[in-house]
């Protein structure tokens, strides 16, 4: 009996199984959850994978559940700093072998972007060494980086050179390899760097609309205005696709229900301290007399406020709308103030 579950233990658990056991054990709504950003042929798979399964030994869910911490653990520490850093801890709280294993079983699967050394790098530091590159230079650098940080460096340029480079975020479209190798080297001097083989799809509307959304406001208006007079078409383009606090004007009731059920209401007292009352009476006019009442004793009581914390809650605000819109609890509508939002 001894040598047969011994025997078990060592057999290797295939993909699927290993899914379905995950599945399985974190219980029908988690996985009904996760079945959503699957393709129909994976969940189908996996589906089936999970009516074959009779019974899971405490043993082999534990051994699932383990290396699933292992995986995001690693992928954790590569995003956060890249696979130099992820190994480096991972070795630390695992031992080297365990580490080498499972950044190898993780590299077969991810593709490491460029100038993902970056991200532990300081911003302010990071501005020291690209403020007088080419605009060019510099707006392929942000494309690679995450909004926020991309927001922090834009928003310390100088005011002119910021329309500039969103100007070329916006219009990038494909990078050779041997410019983004080259760029990589001339911060490798300062930092470290990490090329890639393949053709980079990068920048476009989409990653400067996202650089632009975690901006400060001052920043954001100063770089549209910029671009409204250098290129107008561009301009609108960009504002199609953005969505500002202000904007909420634009959704319907249901939609400004389902968000402040979302929203911390601090938050809202915060946001609405700075904006014209016609934003005021939507928010106003979604909520009960009772909120009402308690909203607006916020707001008088909280007394004069930095407009750095006044942008910083509207931001927390955009944030949530862009994720019910993505959820599908939202809809927002893109390209003309004529269009109906559900």
């Amino acid at each position: 009996m001894a040598k047969q579950k011994d025997s078990k233990t060592k057999e290797k658990i295939s993909g699927k199984r290993k899914a379905a056991i995950f599945l399985v054990t974190v219980g029908s709504d988690i996985a009904a959850q996760i079945f959503k950003y699957l393709k129909e042929d994976e969940v189908e798979q996996l589906t089936f994978e999970i009516a074959r399964i009779d019974k899971v030994d405490a043993e082999e869910r534990d051994k699932v559940l383990v290396e699933f911490q292992e995986l995001m653990m690693a992928q954790d520490f590569i995003q956060t700093g890249g696979i130099d850093y992820a190994k480096e801890l991972l070795e630390k709280a695992l031992g080297s072998q365990k580490a080498i294993d499972i950044i190898t079983r993780l590299t077969t699967t991810i593709q490491v972007r460029p100038f993902d050394f970056i991200k532990r790098t300081d911003p302010s530091h990071l501005i020291n060494f690209i403020q007088n590159e080419h605009p060019q230079t510099i707006a392929l650098i942000l494309s690679y980086l995450e909004p926020k940080k991309a927001s922090n460096i834009i928003a310390a340029l100088n005011p002119d050179l910021q329309a500039d480079v969103a100007k070329r975020i916006a219009t990038m479209d494909r990078t050779n390899p041997e410019v983004v190798r080259e760029v990589e080297r001339i911060l490798e001097r300062q930092i470290s760097a990490i090329a890639t083989e393949e053709f980079a799809s990068v920048g476009g509307i989409p990653t400067v609309v996202e650089i632009l959304n975690s901006a400060d406001s001052t920043t954001m208006k100063n770089i549209l205005e910029k671009l409204e007079e250098e290129d107008p078409d561009l301009a609108e383009e960009i504002k199609k696709n953005m969505f500002v606090f202000e904007d909420i004007v634009q959704l319907d009731d249901k939609s400004v229900q389902r968000l402040l059920r979302e929203v911390d209401m601090a938050d809202v007292a915060k946001a609405l301290k700075n904006v014209d009352t016609e934003v005021q009476d939507k928010i106003f006019r979604n909520l009960s007399k009772r909120s009402q009442t308690l909203l607006k004793e916020d707001m008088e009581f909280m007394g004069p406020i930095r407009l750095k914390d006044v942008e910083e809650a509207q931001s927390k605000i955009v944030a949530v709308i862009r994720r019910l819109e993505e959820q599908g609890e939202i809809q927002i509508a893109r390209g003309g103030e004529d269009e109906i939002i559900y």
